[in-house]
């Protein structure tokens, strides 16, 4: 009967909580009835009922011994048949108990094959668990690429803001410059159009003086004519007078000197005449000439000046529609920039996000993972206790088998010997049963408290990492404050139900009590 063992079956830490302690309370029943008597006092009272009887059996045999030898036949028949019928008995029993004995190894084998698909899916399960750890790492080291990448992108943002701001402080200058060329510009033209206006006043200054010199030169010419006329008539006259002044001469000769002296006063007043028109002609075409000189220079220097404006004004314009094409380059450059950028920062963060949702998916999935693991771990739990149970139960037969076996040979087949060893061992069984039975709840509830411990620091930890790389939002702070709390309820109800399948444990434990 003890060469049924499955402690191969059975963790290190199985057989160290629920094996090892229940043998010792079997040793402590195969050892003698004394330890069991010290150890249970509730049963020494049938016990001790059960030994005065055995006592008292034996004192009765001990003086039936002697009366034997007195005994005729028919006695002895009476006593072989008595002894037929308690074998008789016996034997059913025995096949009771071994037909009993056989459905009780089913179950164990039942119990033993589905343990061992448990702890194959606790396997399956324990390499699913670290299957996500491996992809939290690449998705971890991924994410800090891109991170990296995003912090590049940021800074790269950074330089070509840097050189915007310098290009738009150029910009500023450059427009600077330009106003300030456009208000020069403005000047100039202002000063082109007096300059304009001043050449068109002396043009219609030097038509006025031109015309008036033709006038003056044809007063002059007019009065060269009269002049002439006149001194045509004065020569007329004189030539008159001095034929008169010949005949008179002839007749008186103090006419000629007259005549002479008439001459010389109307030639120098025709001299004094000539000489102040020439020199009043000179003077006017003298003050003509050099207001016509001067009215000449100003245009010449106006137009010197126009010209020049007109060749800075195209330069600055050339210069200014090269500024402006710089300008409108630079922008369309910057321009480019700033969308390539942000099409690679909104690249990098739909990848971030879509990482954060297979991440926060892959968390989920390792809760949901340590969940069915934790609830596999309550039925595995429940289940090497019902193992233990029917252990218990079937080396509880054995032991009460071969108790019996060695009560009825030592009490010569006696009813009451099998009696006394049947209610002595069940009460024995009875009691060692019990304290193993009542030591299993705590050795369960600690190991199922040292997983929720252990599943309980792995969700922190992920989820202190988790905090730690990424700083979270107000959105993100909310969603952890209900996830807390959501995972809280959760505890609490996983330990209601852990407490519940703890009161239906010890409640089979007391049935499988009742029923032994």
């Amino acid at each position: 009967m003890s060469s049924f063992s499955y402690e191969p079956y059975y963790s290190t830490s199985y057989k160290r909580r629920y094996v090892e302690t229940p043998r010792v309370h079997i040793s402590s029943v195969r050892s003698g009835y004394s330890t069991a008597r010290s150890a249970y006092s509730s049963y020494s009272a049938p016990v001790s009922s059960s030994l005065s009887v055995r006592r008292s059996y034996s004192s009765s045999s001990g003086s039936l011994m002697p009366s034997l030898e007195n005994l005729d036949l028919s006695q002895v028949a009476a006593i072989s048949n008595d002894l037929k019928s308690i074998r008789t008995q016996e034997k059913a029993q025995l096949q009771d108990l071994n037909d009993r004995f056989a459905s009780f190894i089913e179950r164990v084998h039942e119990l033993e094959q589905q343990n061992k698909v448990l702890e194959a899916e606790l396997l399956v399960l324990r390499q699913k668990h670290s299957e996500p750890s491996r992809f939290r790492a690449l998705y971890e080291q991924e994410i800090r690429d891109l991170r990296l990448a995003a912090e590049d992108a940021t800074n790269e943002k950074q330089a070509l803001q840097g050189e915007r701001e310098g290009l738009e402080e150029t910009l500023r200058n450059l427009q600077a410059r330009y106003e300030e060329e456009v208000l020069s510009r403005e000047d100039a033209e202002g000063r082109l159009m007096e300059a304009r206006k001043g050449a068109d006043e002396a043009a219609l200054a030097r038509a006025e003086l031109e015309k008036r010199i033709d006038s003056l030169m044809d007063e002059i010419a007019f009065l060269k004519k009269v002049h002439e006329e006149e001194i045509a008539e004065l020569q007329a006259q004189i030539q008159y007078a001095q034929i008169s002044v010949e005949m008179d001469v002839s007749s008186k000769p103090d006419l000629s000197a007259a005549l002479k002296d008439i001459r010389a006063q109307y030639e120098k007043l025709a001299a004094k005449n000539m000489q102040n028109a020439e020199e009043w002609f000179k003077s006017r075409f003298t003050v003509l000439t050099e207001s016509a000189a001067k009215n000449t220079d100003a245009v010449r220097a106006a137009k010197d000046e126009v010209s020049e404006s007109r060749r800075l004004l195209k330069a600055k314009t050339l210069e200014i529609e090269a500024c402006r094409g710089m300008n409108e380059a630079l922008e369309k450059q910057l321009q480019e920039l700033e969308d390539k950028q942000n099409a690679d920062i909104s690249a990098m963060q739909d990848t971030i996000n879509k990482l954060e949702n297979e991440l926060r998916t892959t968390k989920s999935e390792m809760a949901r993972y340590l969940k069915e693991y934790q609830d596999l771990l309550n039925v595995k739990m429940a289940l090497d206790i019902e193992i233990a149970a029917y252990r218990k139960l079937l080396e509880g037969e054995e032991t009460r088998l071969s108790f019996t076996s060695v009560g009825s040979i030592t009490s010569g087949y006696s009813q009451s010997s099998q009696v006394f060893g049947r209610s002595a061992y069940g009460g024995l069984q009875t009691s060692s049963y019990l304290m193993s039975a009542r030591s299993f709840p705590s050795y369960y509830t600690s190991h199922v408290q040292e997983e929720q411990i252990e599943v309980e620091e792995t969700i922190e930890a992920a989820k202190a990492e988790e905090a730690k790389d990424e700083p979270p939002s107000e959105g993100e702070a909310e969603e952890e404050e209900k996830e807390k709390e959501e995972a809280a309820e959760e505890e609490g109800a996983e330990e209601e139900e852990g407490m519940v399948k703890r009161k239906s444990l010890q409640g089979q434990v007391q049935s499988g009590h009742g029923y032994c």
